[in-house]
């Protein structure tokens, strides 16, 4: 008999498409979709209401420091994430686990006959243009473009980080800039689902 699906885990950079695709999994195939976001602090995007102490962040520190702090706030969220990820295939609750703290190299340790594991990526250019008009750059003052700036270069250095250590650790990439890639993917993993009846029934590989 084969073992079912227990979780889907989705990595990638801010603004690279993982909320929207884990929603069409979860509708696609009923799991219980859960995001990294709301699970620890951490200074996010700087808009469209900037705090204050946000705003400081991201303008007094270089973006080397900006980075570290956040690879640092990541390592710190594994242990518990990993935790979370067992007690869920434990209590035999297939979910779609998202977000930026899901790094290639602590997820590919995680993938098995039953977990499967992606990391969606983007051209930098593309990118950055997403951030741009969601951030209404254009309609922003100087100081404003600044923090935004400083938000977008550290996104794309992460971008660029979690694919080359997807490729490493031999992690699934997705273009999520190619709406044809992210359908197939979907449909793979509905084909496979169906091709023994259920979404929980499945054998999935990363």
């Amino acid at each position: 008999m084969e073992q079912g699906l227990s979780g889907i885990l989705i990595a990638g950079s801010s603004h690279v498409g993982k909320t929207t695709l884990a929603k069409r999994l979860m509708e696609a195939l009923g799991l219980n979709m859960i995001s990294t976001d709301g699970l620890a602090r951490h200074p996010g995007r700087p808009w469209p209401n900037v705090r204050p102490p946000v705003a400081e962040y991201y303008s007094r520190l270089s973006p080397e420091t900006i980075y570290w702090f956040l690879k640092v706030h990541h390592e710190n969220m594994w242990p518990g994430l990993k935790r979370m990820i067992e007690d869920e295939i434990r209590a035999q609750r297939p979910f779609v686990l998202e977000g930026s703290a899901l790094r290639p190299e602590f997820i590919a340790p995680v993938i098995s006959n039953t977990v499967v594991g992606l990391c969606l990526h983007a051209d930098a250019d593309v990118l950055a243009e997403r951030m741009r008009a969601e951030a209404g750059y254009l309609q922003a003052g100087e100081a404003e473009r600044g923090v935004i700036d400083k938000f977008i270069e550290r996104s794309l250095r992460d971008n660029s980080e979690m694919h080359k250590a997807a490729q490493e650790h031999g992690l699934r990439i997705v273009d999520a800039a190619d709406p044809l890639a992210v359908a197939d993917l979907v449909d793979e993993l509905v084909q496979r689902a169906s091709s023994v009846g259920s979404a929980t029934s499945v054998t999935l590989r990363g």
